[in-house]
C-alpha cells in the first residue's frame, strides 16, 4: 500500500490533500504534514492542504486555497470516511482520489483507499507512510512536531485505548530520530484562555446526568456569550471530562446560531456510539463521535438512545461481558 500511495504522489505534479469538515488537530496537522512532506521531496510540485481551518490550531500552520482543478490533479482525503464529510468541493472531479484514514469504513469513494481503524491517528498513518517510503529523507523537524501533535491529540495524551503498541513504537521512532521538545509542544496544543477554563468549569457545574450514567450539558448561544467564547470552545473541552465514576458517556450539546444547528461532541467509557452519531447526521470511532441536530427534539432523542445504550452495556457487564 506504502508504495502504491507513494507512486500516485511521484505520478501527480499537482496534489490538492483536504481532510472533514469541522477541523480538530489530527486531521489538520495530518494534511500540513504530508503536504510538507511531500513538497520536501518533490519541490516542483503543486500541493495544497485545503479546507476550513480553524484559529485555534494556527500553530500547526497555514492552509491554501488552489487553482481550478484539471484532469491531472490528485485528490488526497485523509480522516474522513464518507464523501459527504469532506470539506473540499468537486470530490468527484479528481482525475484519481486516495483516502487515508483510521475511522471504521463507511464507504468507498475513492480509487484507492487504505484504511487502519486500529490506529491511533491519521497522524499515525501519515508518520508509518513517511518511514516507509523516500519522504524519510527530507522529512524534517517541523513535518514531525506537526505529525506528532496531531497524534497526541487524537489520543489525549496515549490515555486512550487506540494508543497501541505500534503507536508507541512509532512516536519512539520519532524521539529517536528528531528532537522535539515535548513540553513547548504541549504548551502548544494545551494552552489556553481564561475564558475557556471559566467555561469548562460551568459545564462541570451544570452537566446532567441521566439514570444510566449520560453526562450532558446543553449549551445556548447565550451562555456562550457570556464566557466570550465560540461554537468550537465546549467541543474541544469534551475530553477534559473522561473519568467520572458516575458517568459512562458524556456529551456537550453547543448551539451553533449561524448554521442553525446544534452541535454535538460524544465520548465514551464502554459503550458503542458511533452508530448512534450516524443516526444523527454524524458518526466518528466507537468510543469518540459526534453528530449535528437541527432541533433539540432531536438532541433530547439522541441522548435517549445513548442512554439506552449505557443500559445494555450495563447489562452485559453484569453478566460478565466485555
Amino acid at each position: 500500500m506504502y508504495k502504491r500511495i507513494y507512486k500516485a504522489i511521484q505520478k501527480y505534479n499537482t496534489i490538492v490533500i483536504a481532510r472533514h469538515i469541522g477541523v480538530d488537530p489530527d486531521a489538520m496537522a495530518s494534511q500540513i504534514g504530508l503536504r510538507d512532506a511531500i513538497l520536501a521531496t518533490f519541490p516542483h510540485k503543486k500541493v495544497y492542504a485545503v479546507g476550513t481551518g480553524g484559529a485555534k490550531f494556527s500553530y500547526l500552520g497555514s492552509l491554501d486555497s488552489y487553482e481550478e482543478i484539471d484532469e491531472k490533479t490528485l485528490l488526497i482525503v485523509l480522516d474522513t470516511p464518507d464523501k459527504r464529510r469532506v470539506d473540499c468541493p468537486n470530490v468527484d472531479h479528481f482525475s484519481y482520489k486516495i483516502k487515508i484514514d483510521h475511522h471504521p469504513f463507511v464507504e468507498k469513494f475513492c480509487d484507492l483507499e487504505w484504511i487502519q481503524d486500529k490506529s491511533s491517528s491519521t497522524c499515525e498513518l501519515i508518520i508509518d507512510f513517511i518511514y516507509h517510503t523516500h519522504l524519510k529523507k527530507k522529512a524534517n523537524q517541523a513535518v514531525m512536531e506537526k505529525l506528532f501533535l496531531g497524534l497526541v491529540s487524537d489520543t489525549n495524551r496515549f490515555m486512550f485505548s487506540n494508543s497501541s503498541y505500534h503507536t508507541f513504537e512509532i512516536v519512539s521512532k520519532v524521539l529517536k530520530d528528531y528532537p522535539l521538545h515535548i513540553t513547548e509542544l504541549y504548551e502548544k496544543l494545551y494552552l489556553r484562555p481564561l475564558n475557556e477554563v471559566r467555561l469548562q468549569g460551568y459545564m462541570g457545574q451544570n452537566m446532567k446526568v441521566t439514570e444510566n450514567g449520560v453526562g450532558y450539558i446543553k449549551i445556548s448561544e447565550e451562555v456562550l456569550n457570556s464566557f466570550q467564547a465560540d461554537v468550537a470552545s465546549s467541543g474541544n473541552m469534551i475530553n477534559n471530562f473522561n473519568y467520572i465514576e458516575e458517568v459512562l458517556v458524556w456529551v456537550a450539546i453547543t448551539e451553533d446560531t449561524k448554521n442553525e444547528l446544534f452541535k454535538i461532541n460524544i465520548r465514551s467509557r464502554g459503550p458503542i456510539i458511533n452508530t448512534i452519531a450516524e443516526k444523527y447526521n454524524g458518526g466518528g470511532h466507537q468510543l469518540a463521535s459526534g453528530a449535528k441536530v437541527m432541533t433539540m427534539d432531536e438532541v433530547d432523542a439522541l441522548i435517549d438512545d445513548l442512554d439506552h445504550a449505557c443500559s445494555k452495556y450495563i447489562e452485559s457487564m453484569d453478566r460478565g461481558g466485555k
